[in-house]
């Protein structure tokens, strides 16, 4: 079995993959709605994703499911297209009395983009039985690459709103959108 550290660099190198872009692309939408001094909520929805793909990792390494990853590849995609329609539809004042919602959202997409990896983890965890210490060094690996990414984005977003002066709304609109588009080329691509 490999160590703790092993799995440690493993979580965060996932995360922070830039070549594997859906999970930063799902974070910085998922960031968008929020003005920067509402970064406890961000945490809060960071921590909620990672919960839902720990939960995710764990469902798969113990074989209680197991799902195509063609099926993955197009649903990746399709929770950062609601994201982003999502930030857009909302009105301010609904987006921050709404914290539940999108806490139920984050762990519901953070199960949906473990299921990304969760073969893996489990071809590489081996044994079921010794599954704590890689899932616990994993899940602290991609909390701790959510962080710096965003840290990024709350930084990015600081420069933007406070020094550009842009208009939050605009900035949600242009990161949301962005988004949008990217997300649906990655799912019209799930297709082929």
């Amino acid at each position: 079995m490999h160590s703790f550290e092993f799995y440690l660099r493993l979580g965060f190198q996932h995360i922070a993959d830039v070549a594997a872009y859906d999970h930063i692309l799902f974070l910085i939408v998922l960031c968008a709605i929020y003005k920067l001094e509402q970064w406890r909520n961000v945490l809060i929805l960071v921590t909620a994703f990672t919960l839902g793909h720990s939960l995710t990792l764990i469902l798969v390494s113990l074989d209680a499911f197991t799902v195509s990853s063609r099926i993955v590849k197009f649903l990746i995609p399709l929770t950062i297209l609601t994201t982003s329609i999502h930030n857009v539809i909302s009105t301010e004042h609904e987006r921050f009395s709404k914290m539940k919602r999108n806490y139920a959202m984050a762990l519901l997409f953070g199960m949906i983009h473990g299921m990304d990896f969760s073969n893996y983890f489990k071809a590489l965890i081996m044994d079921n039985s010794e599954i704590i210490i890689p899932l616990f060094g994993f899940n602290v690996g991609i909390e701790l690459g959510q962080i710096l990414i965003v840290a990024i984005i709350v930084f990015v977003a600081y420069l933007s709103l406070k020094i550009l002066r842009i208009k939050h709304r605009e900035w949600n609109l242009f990161v949301s959108g962005s988004a949008f588009g990217i997300s649906l080329i990655s799912l019209i691509e799930s297709f082929n």
